[in-house]
């Protein structure tokens, strides 16, 4: 089950930084400005590794094909999820 988990953490990973490219045009690296850390790719990558795992974990799946393509189709949910994210701190600002 580790083997499986950390195979699709990889995956979504990778998933998650090409979304952040076909986003983007480019990788940008992390830094630290005075108020905020912006994490730059590795949001990105973070957050399609968790969801890959959190997929993989609530699916259980028993073939190295299904946790390839459900780590896939996973990491392309952590780029919506923060699509949403980001969607809702422009409200926010708009309405303030």
């Amino acid at each position: 089950m580790l083997l499986n988990i950390t195979f699709a953490a990889l995956i979504g990973g990778l998933v998650g930084a090409a979304g952040h490219i076909q986003k983007v045009g480019k990788l940008i690296r992390p830094r630290v400005t005075k108020r905020f850390i912006y994490l730059g790719f590795l949001e990105d990558v973070l957050m399609g590794g968790l969801a890959s795992i959190f997929l993989v974990i609530t699916a259980n799946p028993d073939s190295p094909i299904a946790i390839f393509i459900l780590s896939i189709v996973a990491g392309f949910g952590g780029e919506a999820i923060l699509r949403c994210l980001d969607l809702l701190k422009v409200k926010q600002k708009d309405d303030q």
